[in-house]
């Protein structure tokens, strides 16, 4: 298994990238999952649901099996949020995990930056960019930067740059 980040502040592209790379890197042979972490609180269950009522009555982990999809929930219940490597080791085996979000996490990453959007870049601040896609130029000293529109280019970078979990399923 290895993994791979997409980085970037919020509203730069992330998610619609990703939309395009989790497709042709499939097209390619590869068990694709992802993590993503967000700073907002999430909510996957509904209220009024069976499952949402038995958690919220004091379940650490809620585990809901439906016909074509099952999700694990786990409660931190004030605890610290857990590191990227534990959640690695919750993936099941596949090719690669995809990591939006753990910008500082130490593994490689691809930078979403478009100069429209007025906010800094990430790179040279936060470990492990070694590219950025979007539309600026690469400059001397930094990654290179590819077009968000050369998907094969993204994808070969993403191969290329994929490292082996350090926590194995």
């Amino acid at each position: 298994m290895k993994v791979f980040g997409i980085a970037g502040r919020s509203g730069m592209g992330k998610t619609t990238l990703l939309e395009r790379l989790i497709p042709a890197l499939r097209e390619r042979g590869l068990r694709v999952s992802l993590i993503k972490h967000s700073h907002k609180d999430i909510e996957v269950d509904r209220p009024g649901k069976d499952s949402f009522r038995l958690r919220e009555a004091g379940c650490q982990e809620v585990l809901l099996l439906g016909r074509s999809r099952w999700a694990l929930m786990h409660e931190l219940r004030g605890d610290a949020e857990p590191e990227l490597d534990y959640l690695l080791s919750r993936i099941q085996a596949c090719d690669l995990v995809l990591v939006e979000g753990f910008k500082g996490g130490d593994f490689p990453k691809l930078e979403v930056w478009r100069e429209a959007a007025g906010q800094p870049a990430l790179w040279p601040e936060w470990p492990g960019i070694v590219a950025m896609a979007g539309d600026a130029q690469a400059s001397p000293g930094s990654p290179p930067c590819l077009p968000l529109e050369d998907l094969q280019a993204l994808v070969d970078l993403v191969l290329r740059h994929a490292q082996p979990c350090s926590t194995q399923s």
